[in-house]
């Protein structure tokens, strides 16, 4: 079951891209008592998105795009965010 902040940023990149593919994968287990695990399980997270609103940008461009769209999540409430963010091919 998707958690509250994974649902929450899932929810917030449909509505800012409209994106053919998205996945948010929820990665705190892996670093279960590192730096950065509040023990919440949902502090580290991978967000692999396609949408045509990446096409003709950089991936600094990309990923701001996408930190921007999840606005207090990342930094704040999330301590990792790995980002892959891809325009569909055509």
């Amino acid at each position: 079951m998707a958690g509250s902040v994974q649902q929450e940023m899932e929810d917030l990149l449909k509505e800012a891209f409209s994106p053919t593919r998205l996945e948010v994968i929820n990665d705190s287990a892996k670093h279960s008592g590192h730096a950065g695990d509040d023990g919440s399980g949902e502090s580290h997270f991978t967000v692999v998105i396609e949408a045509p609103a990446f096409a003709d940008k950089s991936r600094l461009e990309r990923q701001r795009m996408v930190n921007r769209a999840l606005g207090d999540i990342p930094g704040e409430r999330v301590h990792a965010l790995a980002i892959q963010a891809s325009a569909p091919v055509t």
